[in-house]
């Protein structure tokens, strides 16, 4: 069973959406909506992509607050932590019973509700794409038009494991974020047709972020809550 189903499985007791849905993105979101596209010139695709390689990988650290929203509209609030190398982290804030973290090696749902914790390889979710962007974005990452010179989308796949899902990532130029490019937002979307957005604001880099910020209470173990 994936990560997506079991967030799913949730879903009648609370809207709990999917961050990283497996399955296939038909399109690039610009305005809320999927908008079918061509492909962009080859020269204009590399620069474009090597540009938001080098924005990501120019974060050090960054928090930002994010929203969450499924396709029936479902929203959960909380604050991302990132920090090089691969370590994530989604806190839906106090009293939670759901946590999404990295720790660099393994992404991990932790469920505190059931007491489950599950576990997934970080290149077997879409995240690597966020995660590793040296390898995801620029191996793998297709740059489809949006329209404007403002913002860049770009769909993230493995052609060879289209188990391991699609996101699209959206860029708009800033000249105050790293790279010149801001992420704000990533939608996913799976075989089903059912979609995720995630969208990010109050961005913060630099930020002092403990190591301890990556590791969480096992349900398995204890009754605590995440810190």
């Amino acid at each position: 069973m994936t990560m997506l189903s079991n967030l799913r499985r949730k879903a009648g007791r609370k809207p709990i959406a999917a961050i990283f849905a497996a399955g296939v993105a038909i399109a690039i979101p610009v305005a809320g909506a999927f908008l079918p596209g061509t492909p962009a010139s080859a020269q204009t695709a590399s620069a474009d992509i090597d540009r938001a390689v080098k924005a990501l990988r120019g974060i050090s650290t960054m928090k930002a607050d994010f929203t969450q929203t499924d396709r029936a509209g479902n929203t959960l609030r909380g604050t991302m932590t990132l920090k090089r190398p691969g370590k994530i982290r989604f806190d839906y804030g106090r009293g939670a019973d759901l946590l999404v973290v990295s720790n660099g090696k393994s992404l991990y749902m932790v469920d505190y509700e059931v007491n489950q914790v599950e576990r997934w390889p970080i290149r077997k979710s879409p995240l690597g794409a966020l995660l590793d962007p040296n390898r995801d974005v620029k191996q793998y990452g297709t740059l489809v038009p949006t329209g404007s010179d403002d913002v860049i989308s770009i769909n993230v796949r493995d052609p060879e494991r289209p188990e391991f899902g699609r996101m699209n990532l959206i860029f708009v130029r800033n000249p105050n974020a790293p790279g010149g490019l801001q992420l704000t937002h990533w939608v996913a979307l799976d075989a089903q047709n059912h979609r995720t957005t995630v969208r990010l604001s109050n961005h913060r880099y630099g930020v002092p972020v403990a190591e301890s910020t990556f590791s969480f209470d096992d349900p398995r173990r204890s009754s605590r809550r995440p810190r």
